[in-house]
This record gives structure tokens, C-alpha cells and sequence, in this order.
């Protein structure tokens, strides 16, 4: 019989293969580096180690990198020695921080290795940047903190509520005084109750009557009347296009002066002119306004043309000639007396053309402009407001302080120097000319005419 065929043998070597297994399966699973392999030491104090374990994991971002060694007190502190792995790199501005697992209050260690390039931890050596993390004794704390100040705000607001506590709390008067508006807001409503009715009467007959306005289907209804005014506006912009066809073509005076080149020239000429007179050409120019708009009441169109010189940036003058075909109204009413009683049967207008004139002195405030002086042939002033990168200039003018004649239009600017503009006129209807207007118009500056003379093909 062989010495391997021996049961001694075969049992203590099953019993050395056992251990062997155990062991290096006890190494697998250790979270502690040095029981196998390299590793480094380093410790560090905490002021409370309450929850750590000897023996438990030391973790970096989550993962177990070491064990704790030992903790033992020193300086009145908790000394706490960890092993970690060689691997983790450690610095001088490592750092721990102590947290808790979960609610139970077990904790572990958690290392940052600290800044890359910094001079790294000797081994054995003291990790002095701890950070307090949180715990549930922290919770609890600070829960008992916002208890306690919850008790305060309960006790204050039961003593702004009583009767004795109104006046000593802030919230108490405020309670006092809504109770006394609400108890006046009460007898007020309860005391003018009628007059109550009566407004919520008067506000539903406004209602009824805009509604009544509104949806009336009579000949003079507002329905009928706004269709008419749109087919009317419709038709002014119809002839606003052909007006501008025509101009494109070179019909006309406004199309000869800007397709004729010697028109063209004649009249920047002019311009040039007058502007050397007034003012050097450096800081005076000088425009020529045409505008002519359709007046609805008249049944015509009223026409006018003129001068701007503008010696500055912020005043100008203008001088104007208007043909107005409401100049002059005469107004008759026909009436019938039968058996001592009057009856009015017909009431007729007559408008006259008349040519005014126009000389104002205008002064700029940003985008405001005040206007002064001769309007129309009478005194007066007016006001333009620009808006919208100066495309839009809303106007308001106030004249003839006899029958006073008060005017709002706005003006929109397009290319080239015209503009289209629409507004009311004798908004007081003291001439008997109350109504909206559409036009256009066209303003030529030096600059304009350089412009238009430029981009014109012959």
C-alpha cells in the first residue's frame, strides 16, 4: 500500500484544501486592503465618532476603499485610523466627512482623495480637512427648531385673534380693520340700495343701447353706414393707386418731377437755392410738402402744398398754401308754419372752395414737436407725436379760436418721401364739416431728390 492511498493522507489533505479555499475566499470578500496586497494608513480626528464601527468600509464617491483601523480617543477628540487602498492617491488637501447610511444611525466614513497635483499624503500621516456632514441628530434639531418657532407664530396668532391681544399684534389690527371696512362696506350697501339698482339699471341700458346701435339694419344704421365708409375708403385707396400708377408713369406734375431729370434737377435746384438763402447748406435743408386728401362730408378733396426750411436739428419753419373745399358753409334749413306751429322740413349745406394760407414755427422735443402760429389763415398751434422707428406721426391742431376747429390725423411714412394719412376733421363740427378723411401726400427733402435722382432709370 502507497503512502497517497492513505486515509490520513487523503483527509488531511481534503482538510488543507478546505482552509486554503476558506481563506482566500475571506481575502475576496475583506474590505480591508492590507489583508492582501499594498495599502496606506492615514488618520484624523473627529469631535464626535458616535454611529462608526471599527472594522466598517471607508468609501470614496460611494465605493468602499478602505476599513476603519481603530478608533481610540486623544486630545478630547475621536482619533479615527483608516486603511485604504495605494491605489486611491491621497493628498494634502484630502478631506473626510462622516454620514449617515439611512434613518437607523449607522454611518460611515467618505473620502474625497483631494485636488490631482497636489503633494501627495505621506503615509501614516494626518488628514486635517473634516467636514460636519449631515445626521439625523442635525434633523432632529432642526426640526425641533422649526417646532418651536411654529409654537411662537400659533401663540401670536391666537393672541392677534382674541379680543384683549387686537391692538399688541400687527395681524390683530389688520383683522380690526378689515372687519370694520367689511361692516362698513355692509351698511353702505344697505343704505343706498336703490341707488345700487339704479346704476346696474343705467349700466344695462348702455349695454342695450351700444347693442341696439350696433346691430341696427336701417339705412342710417351703424351696420350700413360702416359698410359704406369701407366701400368709400376702398375707393380712396383705389384712387391713391392710381394716383401713384400714374406718378410711376411720369403723369403729372409730381411724376414729371420725379422721372423728368430736368425737372428733377430744376427743382433740387430750387431747394439748393432757397436753402443758401436761409441758412448754410451744412445746416439748413429745406423740403417741399404736396399732400391731398378726400374729405367725406365735402365730397372733395382738399389740397395743399408748401416750404419746410429747417435751419437745425430741433426747429423749422413752414410756409403753405390749402385749397379747402369747405372754406366757406352756408347752411339752410327750410321750415313750414302751419296754424301757428313751426315744423323744420329740410335742412341743406352749401360748400365753397377758399384758398388759405399757412406759416408756423415748429420746435422739436425728442420725439414731440410743438407747432405755432398761422394755421389755415387764423391762429393756432398743434402737436405731432413720432413713433415706431419715426414711421408713424400722430398730429393734433387746434385753430381759428372763433369757431374753433380742432383736427387729429396720422400719417405713415412709406418710401421716396410719400406717405399715406387719414384722420377727422372739425372734430367740434363747428363749421359743419365734421367727418374722416383719407389722402397721401409727398415729401421731398435734398437728400430725397439726390436719392430719387439716383435710383431713376432713363
Amino acid at each position: 500500500m502507497s503512502f497517497l492511498s492513505l486515509a490520513e493522507v487523503k483527509v488531511g489533505a481534503l482538510v488543507v484544501a478546505i482552509g486554503g479555499l476558506i481563506a482566500f475566499m475571506s481575502m475576496q470578500v475583506s474590505d480591508d486592503p492590507s489583508f492582501m496586497g499594498r495599502s496606506k494608513k492615514a488618520w484624523f480626528l473627529l469631535p464626535n465618532a458616535n454611529g462608526l464601527i471599527k472594522g466598517s468600509a471607508i468609501k470614496s464617491a460611494g465605493i468602499p476603499i478602505g476599513v476603519i483601523k481603530d478608533i481610540k480617543l486623544q486630545d478630547g477628540q475621536a482619533r479615527v485610523d483608516v486603511t485604504v487602498t495605494s491605489d486611491v492617491g491621497l493628498t494634502r488637501s484630502a478631506s473626510v466627512e462622516m454620514r449617515a447610511n439611512g434613518i437607523l444611525g449607522d454611518k460611515h466614513i467618505d473620502v474625497n482623495p483631494g485636488t490631482i497635483g497636489d503633494p501627495a499624503l505621506e503615509d501614516g500621516g494626518q488628514i486635517v480637512n473634516v467636514k460636519s456632514g449631515g445626521s439625523l441628530d442635525d434633523v432632529m434639531g432642526q426640526v425641533g427648531e422649526i417646532t418651536n418657532s411654529l409654537k411662537d407664530v400659533a401663540k401670536n396668532l391666537k393672541e392677534a385673534v382674541s379680543d384683549d391681544g387686537t391692538n399688541k399684534h400687527i395681524l390683530g389690527r389688520v383683522m380690526l380693520n378689515i372687519e370694520k371696512l367689511t361692516g362698513d362696506l355692509s351698511q353702505m350697501t344697505s343704505e343706498n340700495k336703490e341707488q345700487i339698482g339704479e346704476i346696474v339699471d343705467q349700466v344695462n341700458n348702455i349695454t342695450s343701447t351700444i347693442d341696439e346701435l350696433v346691430n341696427d339694419e336701417s339705412d342710417a344704421g351703424f351696420k350700413k353706414t360702416w359698410k359704406k365708409t369701407m366701400a368709400r375708403l376702398d375707393n380712396s385707396m383705389k384712387n391713391i393707386d392710381d394716383i401713384t400708377t400714374k406718378i410711376n408713369n411720369g403723369e403729372g406734375t409730381i411724376g414729371k418731377l420725379i422721372s423728368d431729370e430736368q425737372t428733377s434737377e430744376d427743382v433740387s435746384s430750387a431747394i439748393e437755392g432757397i436753402s443758401g438763402m436761409v441758412d448754410t447748406a451744412s445746416k439748413t435743408s429745406t423740403g417741399i410738402d404736396f399732400n391731398s386728401y378726400y374729405i367725406n362730408e365735402v365730397h372733395d378733396t382738399k389740397s395743399a402744398i408748401g416750404v419746410t426750411i429747417q435751419p437745425g436739428l430741433d426747429r423749422y419753419y413752414y410756409i403753405g398754401v390749402i385749397t379747402d373745399p369747405a372754406g366757406t358753409v352756408e347752411q339752410t334749413t327750410f321750415e313750414s308754419t302751419v296754424n301757428g306751429q313751426t315744423t323744420k322740413l329740410e335742412e341743406k349745406k352749401t360748400f365753397f372752395s377758399k384758398t388759405k394760407y399757412t406759416l408756423i414755427y415748429g420746435k422739436n422735443f425728442f420725439d414731440w414737436t410743438l407747432r405755432a402760429g398761422i394755421i389755415e389763415s387764423t391762429g393756432g398751434f398743434g402737436v405731432d407725436y413720432t413713433f415706431y422707428r419715426d414711421k408713424f406721426k400722430l398730429s393734433t391742431d387746434l385753430y381759428n379760436f372763433d369757431k374753433i376747429q380742432l383736427r387729429s390725423y396720422l400719417s405713415y411714412k412709406l418710401f421716396y418721401g410719400f406717405y399715406l394719412t387719414a384722420g377727422y376733421n372739425d372734430i367740434f363740427n363747428k363749421q359743419a364739416a365734421n367727418s374722416p378723411y383719407f389722402g397721401a401726400g409727398l415729401f421731398l427733402t435734398n437728400d430725397d431728390l439726390k436719392l430719387l435722382l439716383s435710383k431713376a432709370s432713363f
